[in-house]
């Protein structure tokens, strides 16, 4: 089973794929892949920051 990557991880990868369009250098047969993979770290990501926000909320209502 392959290993979940966490927030920092996801995020470092989708930083080199932007880091390499910007520099254009990812080649035209790599591209569509690179997006691909782009769209689930986003994905990532995102899930990860929404479970955070969710704890965080919910904690902060455990005190009140």
């Amino acid at each position: 089973m392959k290993e979940e990557l966490t927030y920092t991880e996801a995020f470092g990868q989708l930083q080199e794929i932007v880091k390499k369009m910007e520099d254009a250098d990812i080649s035209v047969d790599d591209l569509s892949d690179n997006i691909k993979k782009a769209a689930r770290l986003i994905k990532i990501c995102r899930d990860k920051l929404t479970k955070t926000e969710d704890e965080v909320n919910k904690t902060i209502a455990e005190l009140s």
